[in-house]
């Protein structure tokens, strides 16, 4: 059952602990990458075998087989993920940086260019469940940022397969190639490239523990979004809320994984009990109860706060992935909340609207990280380069400051070179 603590009775320490196991993968994850990195394909078949059970002849899916895929998902989940797909694209495409030049001095012009990454890998989860969704987030703003490439890896089923939903949303959101091959096997070839995957500049996406730590590992070799843990919510409730809504939006990220973390913050006592209540009785209505409720129990709490300014404060300070601010006036305590992966306004904003459909994306930073890392979004698939040009005129109006600053750091050479295109000390 899911505990109930309230701010006047226990310590900080215990509103804000949480329960995740530290397992050290480290070492098998650092000997997975190496093989790849020698072994190559043979590598990847070899991993697929022993991890995911499936005997390949191929890595790559073939064009046969999406076009299988999408007679077999349907016209009306195509319609969805077409819908979805709208919506992700309309968000993101605000999102898109231009380059700058300035030039209001003669002689003198500086800028920045924002380029797309040429070609970036897209981890997609596999294993207990399929998810089309973080296809479709995770391609569409590579796609709106300009990247020339967009690849996926994600583990096949035993048979060898890719489950049909990821194949239509790689389809609908223009993916180039989808490979068979996860774990972080599949971080290890995106990285380091093999005969058959090339190596990429950038990659994201979430994934188990093995593939979190092989994106720790290859960080420098390529960049990443960011370290993904167990899925988070945090629901921030006054006493008008409906525990029934309540409670099923906390499930609905506690079915993600065992160390999920569910959390209700409110300034009632009746709706903490009644939450409490609610949530055993819909545990048992789930097809993933087992791991819904192995949540609950890990990580699950309700926090009774003595106000709702008090819970906006706690709610700061765990940082959570989703946020919902059960309320009848969201946008009152929007400007308070400083640390949220992303915030779901109103009674009817639940976090399944953002994993889905509404368009802001469900890549979001986990375990506090709030703090300081953001959403993954179009600026994820660029970099940016400056640029700066002085004419000889201007170079001479400002050679003897250089010269001058450089000497202050004791870096002599740095002056000469500033000085010998004045004539000084050639």
């Amino acid at each position: 059952m899911i505990r109930i603590l309230s701010t006047a009775e226990v310590s900080n320490e215990e509103i804000f602990s949480r329960n995740v196991p530290l397992d050290d993968v480290s070492d098998i994850v650092a000997g997975i990458i190496e093989n790849v990195r020698q072994n190559g394909d043979a590598a990847l078949f070899e991993y697929t075998r022993n991890f995911d059970h499936a005997d390949l002849s191929e890595l790559a899916v073939s064009e046969e087989e999406i076009r299988e895929a999408m007679d077999q998902v349907g016209e009306d989940f195509l319609r969805i993920l077409k819908r979805a797909a709208s919506n992700i694209t309309k968000f993101h495409e605000k999102q898109k940086r231009n380059s700058f030049i300035i030039n209001d001095e003669p002689g003198i012009v500086i800028g920045q260019k924002v380029i797309p990454l040429e070609r970036v890998g897209l981890y997609v989860p596999g294993g207990t469940a399929a998810y089309p969704s973080t296809v479709l987030m995770d391609s569409i703003p590579a796609r709106i940022a300009g990247c020339r490439e967009v690849v996926i890896t994600t583990p096949p089923g035993s048979d060898g397969s890719v489950a049909p939903e990821i194949l239509a949303a790689a389809s609908v959101a223009g993916v180039d190639r989808i490979y068979k091959v996860g774990g972080a096997q599949a971080v290890a070839a995106l990285a380091y490239g093999t005969e058959t995957i090339k190596k990429v500049d950038k990659i994201v996406g979430p994934g188990n523990a093995f593939v979190a730590e092989a994106k720790k590992q290859v960080f420098g070799q390529v960049s990443i979004d960011m370290i993904a843990g167990p899925s988070e919510i945090l629901v921030l409730a006054d006493e008008a809320s409906d525990p029934v809504n309540v409670a099923a939006d906390l499930l609905s990220q506690a079915e993600h994984d065992k160390n999920a973390s569910a959390v209700l913050v409110t300034d009632s006592m009746a709706l903490a009990k009644a939450v409490q209540a609610e949530i055993e009785r819909q545990l048992k209505l789930l097809e993933r109860e087992e791991i819904a409720r192995a949540s609950i129990e890990n990580n699950g709490k309700i926090i009774v706060a003595d106000d709702l300014k008090q819970a906006v404060d706690i709610a700061n300070e765990i940082a959570p992935e989703h946020l919902e601010l059960c309320v009848d006036d969201p946008f009152d305590y929007l400007d308070s909340i400083k640390n949220a992966g992303s915030v779901f306004m109103g009674r009817y904003a639940a976090e399944a609207l953002g994993d889905y459909l509404a368009g802001p994306n469900h890549t979001l930073p986990t375990s506090g990280t709030a703090r300081f890392f953001s959403p993954l979004s179009v600026d994820d698939f660029v970099k940016k380069s400056q640029y700066t040009y002085y004419s000889k005129e201007a170079f001479q109006g400002v050679a003897e400051d250089i010269a001058a600053f450089a000497r202050r750091e004791g870096l002599t050479a740095h002056a000469r070179s500033a000085e010998v295109r004045i004539g000084e000390k050639r």
